[in-house]
């Protein structure tokens, strides 16, 4: 009974997104011909802070943030590359409200062919990459994240590429910090428990806290992308390990 009534608030969140995302596509679209850079940035994610609110509203999904002493810290820190985990589709939707820096994500091309949502980001500063070449996608990256990290933008990369399933571990890839030290840039790792209440591959939201823990920025000066992305998964994994130790409780079943 239970899991029907998560089911029928998920397909009414569902509506929620469909009515919303055509109309405020559309909005960017024609105010990008007139705008661009940030002040399009905020007008384009105000439909995120709706989907974000429409989560909370209809299906009980609520969110609380950890370190914002971190968060202000990284604020005054320069150029900077968010290194977040990723479980589920909230935190894409969710950083861009909570984060003090327009984001320029780093995702593959394929997104922008999704109808209205893939149009309306298409027209933002945005790092879209063909994953099927891998030395075209890296110079993209460099170039791109440079330039954008420039103009004062933060760039966000999801080291494990993919989502993992709640108290799942995916492999922590050395882009993020590979273009931290060729930047000098900062990193920014954070840990959240998304699956919690939005599973990966799943549209039936569960009521819930969502816990967003941001660490503390980590200088890339000196340092080998490999060895510091070692720090940023050890920080991460722990974290996630002290936020929902349930979902990592010896015989927990990765998803569950």
């Amino acid at each position: 009974m239970q899991t029907l009534f998560w089911s029928i608030r998920s397909l009414l969140f569902v509506l929620w997104l469909s009515a919303t995302v055509v109309p405020w596509a559309v909005l960017s679209l024609v105010a990008s011909v007139f705008i661009r850079g940030t002040p399009l940035y905020w007008l384009t994610t105000y439909w995120l802070r709706f989907a974000i609110w429409g989560a909370r509203v209809i299906c009980g999904v609520r969110w609380r943030l950890i370190g914002l002493d971190n968060l202000a810290v990284a604020d005054r820190a320069g150029p900077m590359i968010v290194l977040p985990k990723h479980q589920s589709t909230w935190e894409t939707f969710a950083f861009p409200q909570l984060m003090p820096h327009p984001l320029c994500y780093v995702f593959k091309r394929e997104l922008l062919m999704i109808p209205f949502f893939g149009w309306a980001m298409s027209r933002l500063d945005m790092v879209h990459i063909d994953r099927s070449r891998r030395a075209e996608a890296w110079n993209r990256v460099a170039e791109q994240g440079r330039r954008f990290m420039a103009q004062g933008n933060w760039v966000i990369m999801f080291p494990e590429g993919t989502r993992a399933p709640r108290g799942g571990q995916g492999v922590y890839k050395a882009g993020g910090s590979r273009l931290a030290v060729d930047t000098g840039a900062t990193v920014l790792p954070i840990a959240v428990t998304s699956a919690r209440c939005w599973p990966r591959k799943s549209f039936v939201l569960r009521p819930g806290v969502i816990d967003v823990s941001i660490g503390k920025p980590i200088p890339s000066t000196g340092r080998e992308p490999d060895e510091l992305m070692r720090e940023v998964e050890s920080w991460i994994e722990g974290e996630m390990r002290r936020l929902d130790p349930e979902a990592y409780a010896p015989g927990a079943r990765p998803g569950a």
